[in-house]
């Protein structure tokens, strides 16, 4: 009942909550079709589409706490943000994985992309929550890893088994490419509006939920949406 009372309070002008459940809603809707279409591919593209809606439920079950946050404290989730992230950040870094098996893409690669995606997190969350005080030196590390991960599938050994498969594999790629390089980043934006450092003269503090909602929205459903094509037209041909 006492959350029922907080959905009724929520103003008409409070975009942040709003957009946590729109983006809350939008994830559920996003696994359910994942998972519902599953039947309809071969072994070879089932795993792909499973980890597209794991990864976009995972991320709901997330939004709806931080919608339920929000109302309650009306401060940012960043605790609930970054468990969401270190769940679903590895997956889709699985997702390139997954799609280069076919052009003979070895686990090294997969732990790689895994591995930076942890050193991006765990590094941004401590900048942004436990040592306030070196937020620009944890994000500099935060960004080294996050623009490892942008050389590696651009023009890294991801890039080189992307072109190799070429077709369907390739064009889907780069996609997801454009989803990492202008989709994710959004996020070190976020991180030095939140935080306080050297930046702050060219980068105004302020509060980016709305952005982050959105970009979570939109980076986590496309990238399953481009899974979801490469498999279709992976059976058609």
């Amino acid at each position: 009942m006492k959350n029922l009372l907080l959905m009724k309070e929520m103003l008409p002008n409070d975009y942040v909550g709003f957009t946590f459940f729109v983006g809350c809603m939008a994830m559920m809707a996003a696994s359910a079709f994942f998972f519902l279409s599953l039947n309809q591919f071969d072994k070879k593209w089932r795993t792909s589409v499973l980890v597209s809606g794991l990864i976009t439920f995972i991320a709901a079950v997330h939004y709806f706490y931080m919608k339920e946050y929000w109302a309650e404290v009306g401060q940012s989730p960043t605790f609930f943000r970054y468990v969401d992230w270190v769940l679903t950040v590895p997956l889709m870094c699985l997702e390139f994985f997954l799609i280069l098996k076919v052009a003979g893409a070895k686990t090294d690669l997969l732990w790689k992309m895994i591995g930076l995606s942890v050193v991006m997190l765990v590094t941004g969350y401590l900048g942004e929550t436990v040592y306030k005080d070196s937020a620009a030196l944890w994000g500099g590390i935060s960004g080294l890893a996050y623009f490892v991960i942008v050389y590696e599938i651009w023009l890294g050994s991801a890039s080189k088994l992307a072109k190799a498969a070429g077709g369907n594999v390739l064009a889907a790629h780069k996609i997801l490419c454009w989803f990492v390089l202008v989709g994710w980043a959004i996020y070190p934006l976020g991180y030095m509006m939140g935080t306080t450092g050297w930046y702050n003269s060219m980068i105004p503090s302020g509060n980016i939920d709305i952005a982050y909602n959105i970009a979570d929205a939109i980076n986590k459903i496309g990238f399953g949406l481009v899974i979801y094509n490469l498999a279709v037209q992976s059976q058609k041909d």
